[in-house]
C-alpha cells in the first residue's frame, strides 16, 4: 500500500512539474509574440513619421528624416532577404553573422541621428551632415551588397534546378514523340524436329476391316439358321407390340367399358 501511494505521490509531482514547464513556456511564447508585435507597431509608426518629416519639413531636419529612413529601410530589407533565405541555403549563416556586427554600427548610427534631430545647434549639426551621410552610404552599401548576393545566390539555385528540369523534359518529350520506336520482337523458339518418319513404300501389317454390314447383307435374328449358298435370306419377322418393354413412367392402357 505504501508502494502505491509513493507511485501515486511521484506521478502527481511529474505532472504538476510538466504543467509548470508548459505554463512557462507558453507564456514565454505569448510574450515574445506580444514583444515583436509591439515592436513592428512602433517601427511601423517611427517610418510614418520619417516618411512625414522627410516630406514635410525642409533644412536639416528633412535631411535627417531622409538618412533615418533610408538607412532603416536598407537594414530591415537586407534582414528580411537574410533570414529567408538561410531555411534553403545553410551557407548564409555567416552572412548572418556579419549582418548582425553591421546591424551594430547601424543602429548607433540610428541612435545618433535621433539625438541630432532634437539638437537646438543646427550650426553644429549642419557641419556633422556630410559624414553622417557617407557613414549611412557605407552602412547602407554595405547592406544592399549582402542583400543582393543572397538574392543573386538562390536566383542561381533556381536557374540552375530550372534548366536541368527543361532538359529532362525535353527528353523526356523526346520518348514520347518517338512514334517509329516500335515493341522490342523476341526471338522466337526454334521449332522442334519432326516425329513423323520418311515416306516409303507403305506396309502395314494390320488385318483387312471387317465388312460393313450394308455390304454383309441384312442382320439375322439370333437362332435362326443361317441361309445357304443357294437360299434367299428369311425376312426380319416384325416385333409384337405386346412383347415391348415398358417403363415404369409409363401409364397402362385402360380397359374399354361400356355401360
Amino acid at each position: 500500500m505504501e508502494a502505491v501511494i509513493l507511485i501515486l505521490a511521484l506521478l502527481f509531482v511529474a505532472f504538476v512539474a510538466l504543467g509548470v514547464y508548459v505554463s512557462v513556456k507558453a507564456i514565454g511564447a505569448a510574450k515574445r509574440g506580444v514583444d515583436r508585435t509591439i515592436s513592428q507597431a512602433r517601427r511601423s509608426v517611427e517610418d510614418t513619421t520619417l516618411r512625414a518629416k522627410s516630406f514635410g519639413q525642409v533644412g536639416v531636419a528633412g535631411e535627417l528624416a531622409q538618412l533615418r529612413l533610408r538607412l532603416r529601410t536598407s537594414m530591415r530589407a537586407t534582414q528580411d532577404a537574410l533570414q529567408a533565405g538561410v531555411a534553403e541555403d545553410a551557407s548564409l549563416r555567416e552572412s548572418i553573422g556579419l549582418f548582425e556586427r553591421l546591424s551594430v554600427h547601424g543602429r548607433e548610427l540610428d541612435d545618433e541621428l535621433r539625438r541630432l534631430e532634437r539638437e537646438p545647434d543646427r550650426a553644429r549639426t549642419t557641419e556633422l551632415l556630410p559624414q553622417l551621410r557617407e557613414r549611412v552610404e557605407r552602412i547602407t552599401h554595405s547592406a544592399e551588397s549582402l542583400r543582393w548576393a543572397a538574392r543573386d545566390r538562390a536566383r542561381s539555385f533556381a536557374e540552375d534546378d530550372l534548366e536541368s528540369l527543361t532538359t529532362q523534359i525535353d527528353v523526356e518529350a523526346g520518348a514520347l514523340r518517338d512514334w517509329s520506336r516500335s515493341e522490342p520482337v523476341w526471338p522466337e523458339p526454334a521449332a522442334e524436329p519432326s516425329q513423323t518418319p520418311a515416306q516409303g513404300p507403305q506396309t502395314s501389317s494390320a488385318p483387312d476391316p471387317q465388312p460393313s454390314a450394308t455390304a454383309a447383307g441384312p442382320e439375322q435374328a439370333p437362332g435362326e439358321p443361317e441361309a445357304g449358298p443357294g437360299q434367299e435370306p428369311r425376312a426380319i419377322p416384325a416385333r409384337d407390340p405386346r412383347l415391348a418393354m415398358r417403363y415404369s413412367w409409363e401409364k397402362s392402357p385402360r380397359p374399354e367399358t361400356t355401360n
